[in-house]
């Protein structure tokens, strides 16, 4: 187990093996102590006199102490999973997505469609909410994000973000958006930065908390890697 390297077993504590017989002698005492008051009290509680006849009264002076216990709080119950959606037919019929993305949203491998869908809680609501990404077939780039919260039996769109490359996520009841940044003669692979943005559903819509930037490095993976040596 680590941090202990001084031969003790687990849920030792330090010094046990070495203290003097007098500890448990005196260890042995205390206990002996109390089993004895422990027999006292319990023979002034029988025969239907002394203190347990001032049962009542004594629980009151203890907060209620000899009362039941309480039933514990309970616990909020979780948002359903609704039932499976068709996310393509959702976005399509979606009027707040823009008509260059239905355009794009087509079929990679025969019905394959590059959609990623999260169910998840970000509203609030009694069903979870829907959290759909539209990506490019080739090189699975993001170019819209919306989340779906359901309302009278159907979905409303109640965010959307659609300036590529971007890709929305469910975390602990936070919606974070992650825009790539790319410089002049980046390839798509590898972007040179991103800003992580975190909303949260407050009144009624997501609002910002905050963001960060993160630079990625070009050194790294940019050296070549070096011939094996022949054998021999």
């Amino acid at each position: 187990m680590r941090g202990l390297t001084d031969g003790r077993k687990p849920g030792v504590p330090r010094g046990t093996s070495g203290e003097p017989r007098r500890t448990t002698q005196a260890a042995s005492a205390a206990v002996a102590v109390f089993v004895a008051l422990g027999v006292s009290l319990s023979g002034c509680g029988t025969g239907g006199t002394g203190a347990r006849d001032e049962g009542p009264a004594h629980a009151d002076t203890v907060g209620g102490a000899a009362s039941a216990s309480p039933e514990p709080a309970a616990k909020a119950s979780p948002s359903k999973v609704p039932d499976r959606l068709d996310p393509v037919r959702l976005v399509k019929a979606d009027p707040k997505v823009s008509a260059e993305v239905k355009r794009e949203l087509k079929p990679c491998v025969a019905d394959e469609y590059p959609v990623d869908v999260s169910y998840g809680r970000l509203t609030g609501g009694s069903v979870d909410d829907v959290v759909v990404n539209v990506l490019t077939c080739g090189d699975t780039v993001g170019v819209g994000s919306y989340v779906y919260r359901e309302e009278d039996g159907g979905y409303r769109n109640v965010f959307k973000a659609e300036a590529p490359p971007v890709y929305a996520e469910i975390d602990r009841g936070d919606l974070v958006v992650t825009k790539q940044v790319y410089d002049k003669e980046d390839p798509v692979s590898s972007p040179s930065s991103d800003n992580v943005i975190t909303y949260r559903w407050a009144s009624g819509r997501f609002t910002e908390e905050y963001r960060t930037h993160n630079d990625y490095s070009k050194a790294a993976g940019s050296a070549p890697t070096p011939a094996p040596e022949p054998d021999g």
